[in-house]
């Protein structure tokens, strides 16, 4: 695996912490990042996601899902069995997980679901007004010396 030195990026920018950390994290996930338990990330809508994860095995009393800090927390803790059981195969793996999904700016959680051992959480991006795109009235010039004279005046 190759290696990137990003601290150039860091030296000549200012306001991008979040990009470079982002990059960071995607560059390092490469071995680090657990494959348990499998998820599919899709879009439902211009502006909304569904994240599903397989839990099978875990009730939703053992799941917990918060956004802190930029980053959705899934995580599931087994509560340990009353009665001992002895399988002959055990193929569903109930272990322990922690998974972390960065958010994008205004991307917030709407909900999560739990049945058929899936966990949906539904997500949104809503844009604020001052970044939304908004229309600029050409006038005249005879217009834009009126409205500096007015201005000047009062």
């Amino acid at each position: 695996m190759r290696t990137f030195d990003l601290a150039p990026l860091y030296r000549a920018t200012v306001g991008f912490d979040r990009i470079a950390d982002l990059m960071d994290r995607a560059l390092a996930s490469d071995i680090t990042q657990p494959t348990y338990p499998p998820y599919n990330i899709e879009k439902t809508a211009d502006d909304a996601y569904r994240i599903s994860i397989a839990v099978a095995g875990f009730s939703p009393e053992e799941l917990a899902v918060e956004v802190k800090d930029g980053a959705l927390h899934v995580a599931a803790r087994k509560a340990p069995e009353a009665a001992e059981r002895t399988y002959l195969h055990r193929g569903i793996a109930t272990r322990a997980f922690d998974r972390r999904f960065a958010l994008a700016d205004h991307v917030r959680v709407t909900g999560a679901v739990h049945e058929h051992g899936m966990l949906h959480i539904d997500l949104v991006r809503e844009t604020p007004e001052a970044l939304k795109p908004r229309r600029i009235e050409i006038g005249r010039p005879s217009d834009v010396q009126a409205r500096v004279l007015e201005t000047v005046e009062v």
